[in-house]
């Protein structure tokens, strides 16, 4: 996974703002930034290589779906693809920092090693999905209701707010008006739950 690979797709959008994005994702680390802190690809670069991973599993998967339902092709355009699944964790970008952890070893003794710690008092905490959609938009890059709808609801069940009924009708209300939301949750489930195990 290269960030020239990851900047030239998001480039070829061709979506306004999109420049200024990705000087803003070089400037804060995105691309140096784990995925987690200590699940999938909790490494420099996992950030970066998490989104291609959902980006290739979102592309297969609206392959496989247009093969069955070419009518949905129209409403998962390439460019929303592209934008909400290299998109769609910006929030991560601030959050990880390298300190030094503590671990039983194989033989069940305590070690250390260095690893990384979450730190939500950085930047804004505003959520999860709904920080980035609100990153990406401040960074004025001009994102569709429908991508806003995806990026914002990407982690549905895994979201705490889904704990209200409230927040289950807006994500039930999201999948219904496009299916963009459940593409790139779908692809996100493949990336950390089988191609990144």
């Amino acid at each position: 996974m290269s960030k020239e690979k990851f900047t030239e797709i998001l480039s070829s959008t061709g979506r306004k703002g999109m420049d200024a994005v990705i000087a803003k994702l070089d400037e804060s680390g995105f691309f140096d930034a784990p995925a987690s802190s200590r699940f999938h690809l909790s490494c420099k670069g996992g950030l970066m290589e998490h989104s291609m991973n959902v980006y290739e599993a979102a592309l297969f998967v609206r392959e496989q779906i247009i093969q069955r339902r070419p009518e949905l092709e129209e409403q998962l355009p390439l460019d929303s693809v592209a934008i909400c699944a290299l998109l769609h964790d910006t929030c991560k970008t601030d959050i990880y920092k390298e300190g030094i952890l503590s671990r039983k070893n194989a033989d069940g003794y305590w070690e250390k090693y260095v690893g990384y710690q979450v730190d939500y008092n950085t930047g804004l905490p505003l959520g999860h999905g709904e920080k980035s959609v609100i990153l990406l938009l401040s960074w004025g890059l001009e994102l569709k209701p429908e991508e806003m709808l995806a990026i914002r609801w990407h982690m549905s069940a895994w979201d705490m707010p889904m704990q209200s009924a409230e927040h289950k009708e807006s994500f039930n209300a999201a999948k219904a008006k496009s299916p963009l939301v459940s593409l790139i949750q779908t692809a996100d489930g493949i990336a950390t739950g089988l191609l990144e195990r």
